[in-house]
């Protein structure tokens, strides 16, 4: 088969295909191989090492969400126990991808138990190659489980992420079957993935466009000149029994550049399709923007013990900052139930539960907001203790543990078995429809997809989970707005709103326990400021594709460990990554100054910046995000110090992807200071350690009035609404949620005869020859007039 971008050859008598790049020889896939390992009884059986008598059909024209498939089907016989096997290949008219499943039928008469589907298996030893020639520098990105796992880019050289608090951490963090690889150069990933090459700037992307059935795995090995990869589906042990069948989610392949400009782009296009998603507008679908009680009341830096009138005074707090402040959302966290698991009965400090506090919350104008956590249980919980029938079962018949949590080892619901799944739906219905939130945070959702015994032993953890959240979208309603955290990220697809998509931010900049920094530093899951704002950047990718991404809570108040350096930093990555805004700070003890932080980020920009390092460094310095409206183009530049040192850096615009022989005007956010840069001219600054330069550059334009920033947001040109240039006039019409004071910068070809703001003077200065600046204040909305 072919298409315009790929061919596909297929080779039955050594059980092998092979996938080649048509415009480009120097990456292909040749001998790929497949295997499928099962149990029957206590043996252990593999099969497609060879394909048994395969009956091969083909059909052009099928129709996918992924437009017409050229279909290839290779139907093999039943092995001696009985499992048969059919394989589908397809290209796509319209789409440089590969797409293939596999389908298993088991026809002996005694069940099996399904370990591993290997869709791709590329072994040097078995004449599997990848590259033409051996790659200069390999590299290898890898996507984490759920929400809280790392996301980023691995050299050769390098070593996987993994935990050393074992059994207390991995439960949360790692999926049961995917390699947790201790060797350098040795990785693994979930769902996607991409094995690259950095001199040649070509790789492979990998994955699975659903987690429907199977959660699915890869490996690499790039630790030799001959890089080895595998990807399989997780059969999880579940019973296959006689006369049933299995089908996997369907896989894809794809050669990609590495320095387009969305590399990951087509790939994450094309799973948002398989789930029946189009574009997300931000008309529909606004990125939220509210205030979370977690990190003032509920965490373990805690205040004071979370109570409905601490969450009043902040409900005040906010109510009163609106008229500068105007958020949206205000989210009641954990604490206000009895226990972990016990959702309809409260904690004595709400002695009336939390619906009076969402009828107060929507009076005042605020969507009510709650967390749950419906799939994982407290061991001294009365569900716990009355319903033990509804937990997952591990070793021994044991609770299984979810992690260590709460001061405790956790446990999780059984969502196969009928009655807990219906209670963890009876949850959230009635909180959105009879307690009154219609926003609503799903907590530690990897709890329903923990491996154990399960109710039902045909059922995959991929599709227990899946089941366990589409019953909850059901039974909140299709208004609800889902918030997913904590959870694989394939199995959400298409049912949340909304995804956490990096670890809890913290008042550190690195994980801390208790003071013991040194040990937990590396633990690139836990929370921690930098961590999060790395996976923030790492999946920037995904937002208003798979879901808003949400990069948790700002925290700006000035009583934690961050510098004032960090807290800039953190801002800046969650304006630049495009998701939504959530405070975290005790409202009414912010000093005006860090307020205003949160204010200049009204409205989001709702965009996520392009990752220009996203192959090269585990943690990419450098980003890009390109603005437009009435008055023409710019582009949003950072450049971050991720060293616990101050640095010296040069800002280079090719390095930025523009035209260096351009002149630009550039002007830095967090300083307010402006510099000419490009035909010669570079930029260099020291920056703090964990610091963050924020440029908004444009090309100067010579005779022509031009908008060149502000200090009113900071994007420093969203909040031009509307701008009109006549012979006589210059019109700068500016609106900001809330009220807004600070200067606009404009380029000039003279200095302005006059200067009215609504019609009032307006006072201006010269900054330098041909720039000015002009001081505003305004409630909403303003006009600027310059006669000319």
């Amino acid at each position: 088969m072919e298409n315009d971008w790929l061919q596909f050859h297929i080779d039955p008598p050594n059980a092998t295909w092979d996938l080649i790049d048509r415009h480009d020889d120097r990456i292909a896939l040749q001998k790929a191989g497949m295997r499928v390992t099962y149990r029957r009884g206590s043996k252990r059986f593999s099969a497609l090492q060879e394909w048994l008598s395969p009956r091969i059909t083909e059909s052009e024209a099928t129709p996918s969400p992924h437009g017409r498939l050229h279909l290839l089907e290779a139907s093999c016989n039943p092995d001696a126990q009985g499992l048969a096997i059919k394989l589908s290949f397809a290209l796509s008219d319209s789409h440089p991808f590969l797409f293939w499943k596999l389908q298993l039928e088991n026809h002996g008469e005694q069940p099996v138990q399904i370990e591993r589907i290997e869709l791709l298996r590329l072994d040097p030893a078995a004449g599997g190659t990848i590259f033409a020639r051996p790659p200069l520098n390999p590299a290898f990105f890898s996507n984490g489980w759920q929400s809280w796992s790392y996301c980023g880019v691995y050299g050769a050289g390098d070593q996987f992420h993994r935990t050393r608090l074992g059994p207390l951490r991995a439960p949360t963090d790692v999926n049961q079957g995917t390699p947790q690889p201790s060797r350098r150069g040795h990785f693994s990933s979930d769902m996607f993935a991409v094995l690259g090459d950095r001199v040649l700037r070509a790789g492979i992307l990998a994955g699975f466009l659903s987690q429907k059935q199977h959660f699915g795995s890869l490996e690499a090995r790039i630790d030799s000149s001959l890089p080895r990869l595998r990807m399989w589906a997780n059969g999880d042990g579940v019973r296959l029994d006689s006369g049933a069948g299995m089908n996997t989610d369907w896989a894809c392949l794809q050669f990609i550049q590495i320095d387009q400009p969305d590399p990951l782009g087509a790939y994450l296009e094309r799973v948002a399709r398989e789930h029946g998603l189009e574009d997300l507008p931000p008309a529909r679908y606004p990125s939220p923007t509210g205030w979370c009680s977690w990190y003032q009341f509920s965490s373990e830096q805690y205040t004071g013990t979370i109570t409905a009138s601490a969450l009043e005074s902040n409900l005040d707090a906010l109510r009163r900052l609106q008229i500068n402040l105007p958020l949206q959302i205000f989210q009641i966290d954990d604490g206000y139930q009895a226990q972990v698991g016990d959702w309809f009965n409260f904690a004595t400090t709400f002695p009336q539960g939390v619906a009076p506090l969402a009828e107060k919350i929507a009076s005042d104008g605020l969507t009510p907001g709650l967390w749950l956590a419906p799939f994982i249980v407290h061991p001294k919980s009365r569900l716990a203790a009355e319903h033990p029938d509804w937990l997952l079962r591990g070793r021994l018949n044991r609770p299984v543990n979810a992690g260590f949590l709460w001061n405790t080892i956790a446990t999780a619901l059984d969502l196969t078995q009928p009655d807990a799944l219906a209670y963890a739906s009876q949850v959230v219905e009635r909180a959105v429809h009879e307690w009154g939130f219609p926003y609503i945070k799903l907590d530690f959702l990897y709890a329903g997809a923990l491996p154990g015994k399960r109710h039902d032993p045909t059922v995959t953890r991929a599709q227990a989970l899946r089941a366990g959240i589409e019953a909850l979208r059901a039974a909140a309603g299709d208004a609800a707005f889902l918030l997913g955290c904590g959870s694989p990220l394939g199995s959400a697809i298409g049912l949340v709103n909304a995804m956490r998509i990096n670890p809890d931010t913290h008042w550190t900049w690195y994980p801390d326990i208790n003071g013991l920094q040194s040990l937990v530093r590396h633990e690139a899951n836990l929370p921690s400021a930098y961590y999060a704002s790395r996976n923030a950047i790492s999946r920037a990718p995904l937002h208003r594709r798979w879901w808003i991404n949400d990069p948790d809570c700002l925290l700006l108040r000035e009583n934690t460990s961050l510098t004032e350096a960090e807290v800039r930093t953190t801002a800046s990555v969650v304006s630049m990554t495009g998701g939504s805004l959530i405070l975290s700070d005790d409202l009414p003890a912010l000093s005006p100054a860090r307020l205003q932080i949160a204010e200049r980020l009204l409205p989001l920009a709702g965009r996520a910046a392009q990752i220009l390092e996203w192959f090269d460094l585990e943690t990419p310095s450098r980003l890009r995000l390109d603005l437009e409206n009435s008055a023409g183009e710019w582009h949003l530049l950072a450049y971050i110090n991720w060293d616990d040192e101050p640095q010296d850096i040069t800002v280079n615009l090719r390095e930025f992807g523009l035209d260096p022989q351009v002149t630009y005007l550039a002007r830095e956010f967090w300083t307010q200071k402006t510099h000419r840069m490009g035909r010669g001219k570079l930029l260099r600054e020291r920056l703090l350690p964990h610091d963050a330069l924020l440029l908004a550059v444009r090309p100067l334009t010579s005779g022509q009035p031009q908008y060149l920033g502000s200090d009113l947001h900071i994007t420093q040109g969203i909040e031009v609404a509307s701008w009109k240039i006549t012979p006589r006039r210059v019109a700068v019409k500016l609106e900001r949620p809330g009220s807004a004071q600070g200067s606009v910068l404009l380029s000039l070809p003279k200095p302005p005869k006059k200067a009215l703001l609504d019609g009032q003077d307006c006072h201006w200065q010269t900054v330098q020859e041909g720039i000015y600046t002009f001081s505003v204040k305004f409630d909403r909305a303003a006009t600027l007039l310059l006669h000319r």
